[in-house]
C-alpha cells in the first residue's frame, strides 16, 4: 500500500465534504484494499493523483464509486440460505395479509430476483412489496433493467435446483442477444431506491429484512448502528437474515433477537 491510515481519513473526509459518502466506519483493511484498486485502474500511484481526479469531476467520482463498492453478487447464492427461506420463513410470512421485505444492499439485484422467484413459486409474490436499495446509483441502474448475461445462467440454474426451486427456471426470464432479462412480473413487485444504510433512517415497517454480505465491511461500530436502524425497521416477530460469515455482535441488539437457523437467520422478539 502506497499510503497511511491518516491519508486515508483525510481522503474520507474529502469525499464525505464533497460529495455526501461517508466510509470512514468501513473496517480498515477492506478500505485499504478497495482505495489500491481504485488507483490500480485508475493508473495512478497516489490518493493526491485519485483525488485531484474524482473532487472536481461528478462523472470521476460516479466511476470511483461503482469500483469502490463492493459489487460481488449471484443468483441463489448460498443455495441452503434459500433452502431455509422456503421452509422455515415464507411458511410464516404467508400468514401476514401484506408483506414487506427490504433488501438492503443488494448490488446489481441477483439475489433480489431470486427472492422474488421464492415468492413466487409460493404463491406470495402478489402480496409482496420488495424494497431493494443500494448505495450505488449503477447498481441500482443495473438491477432495475433485470439483465444478466446468458452465460451465467448454467451457474443460477444449478443454485436455484440447489436451493429446492420447483418450477423451470426458463419461466422467469426471457433470451435474447446473449442476454436474459427477468419477467415483468418479478420487476414490477421490486421498488429500486438508493439509500445509504450509513446515513439515512428508517422509510417503512417489514416483515423480513435482507442484508447478506454488507457487514463484512463495515467496522464494529457501524454494524451496532446498522443493526439499531434494522431493529427499528422490522415489525414485531419480524425476520432479519445476514450473511454466513456475519453476526450479531452488539449484546444490545442480541437481546432483541433469537437465532431461527445457523444459516444466520434471526427473529425480532418484540
Amino acid at each position: 500500500m502506497n499510503f497511511s491510515g491518516v491519508q486515508v481519513a483525510a481522503f474520507l473526509k474529502q469525499v464525505n465534504e464533497q460529495w455526501g459518502y461517508d466510509f470512514s466506519d468501513y473496517a480498515e483493511a477492506s478500505l485499504q484494499r478497495r482505495l489500491q484498486r481504485c488507483m490500480d485502474l485508475a493508473h495512478v500511484s497516489s490518493l493526491e493523483d485519485l483525488g485531484r481526479r474524482i473532487f472536481t469531476d461528478r462523472k470521476a467520482f460516479d466511476w470511483f464509486l461503482s469500483h469502490f463498492t463492493v459489487n460481488v453478487t449471484e443468483m441463489f447464492r448460498d443455495p441452503d440460505f434459500y433452502a431455509c427461506l422456503r421452509t422455515q420463513i415464507l411458511p410464516v410470512l404467508e400468514t401476514f395479509p401484506n408483506i414487506n421485505i427490504w433488501h438492503a444492499g443488494c448490488s446489481s439485484g441477483e439475489e433480489v430476483y431470486s427472492l422474488a422467484i421464492l415468492l413466487h413459486e409460493h404463491n406470495l409474490l402478489s402480496r409482496c412489496r420488495i424494497y431493494a436499495t443500494d448505495l450505488n446509483p449503477a447498481n441500482l441502474e443495473k438491477a432495475r433493467a433485470g439483465i444478466i448475461p446468458v452465460a451465467m445462467l448454467k451457474e443460477y440454474i444449478h443454485n436455484y435446483r440447489q436451493s429446492g426451486g420447483i418450477g423451470e427456471f426458463s419461466q422467469y426470464y426471457t433470451a435474447r442477444y446473449g442476454n436474459a432479462i427477468f419477467s415483468k412480473e418479478l420487476r414490477d413487485r421490486i421498488t429500486f431506491l438508493q439509500h445509504n444504510l450509513v446515513a439515512d433512517g428508517v422509510f417503512n415497517e417489514f416483515q423480513l429484512i435482507l442484508c447478506r454480505n454488507v457487514f463484512i465491511y463495515f467496522n464494529r461500530a457501524l454494524q451496532e448502528k446498522v443493526l439499531e436502524l434494522f431493529v427499528e425497521s422490522l415489525s414485531p416477530l419480524g425476520y432479519l437474515a445476514l450473511g454466513t460469515k456475519e453476526a450479531i455482535m452488539a449484546p444490545n441488539v442480541q437481546r432483541r433477537f433469537e437465532t431461527v437457523s445457523k444459516l444466520k437467520i434471526f427473529r425480532k422478539k418484540y
